[in-house]
């Protein structure tokens, strides 16, 4: 069996957007399988050769979606922390699968009143021993 494609800056817009659509894919479909429903919209893309970022739009659930509406953007802040904490290993581990790099970090952050969702991810530089 091949190794694990590796997405760096020499290959080809290709195979690299394949990649990236891999991952918007696993994450729209992590958030429907943990939190019952998932964003409309997702997009990935590399900020630099290592760290890796997920957009996920309209991504609140319909409580939480009502908790925004009564001032409670903090609550849903606060669920999202640890349903990061909760799920932490199947995110980590579905990108490590598609992008064949382990993950250094990983951490989430939410926008309620856009109803946003980001997944950031570093990775191990391909230059690390």
């Amino acid at each position: 069996m091949p190794p694990p494609e590796q997405v760096d800056d020499q290959q080809d817009d290709r195979p690299r957007a394949g990649v990236l659509a891999d991952v918007s894919n696993a994450m729209v479909s992590l958030h429907k399988e943990q939190f019952g429903r998932g964003p409309t919209r997702a997009r990935s893309g590399f900020t630099d050769g290592d760290t890796l970022v997920c957009t996920l739009e309209d991504a609140l659930l319909p409580a939480e979606r009502a908790l925004v509406e009564l001032g409670q953007q903090d609550r849903v802040q606060e669920s999202r922390m640890f349903f990061q904490m909760a799920t932490r290993a199947k995110f980590v581990g579905a990108v490590e699968r598609i992008v064949g790099r382990k993950v250094r970090a990983f951490s989430s952050a939410t926008d309620p009143d856009a109803a946003m969702v980001w997944e950031i991810f570093h990775l191990e530089s391909t230059d690390d021993p």
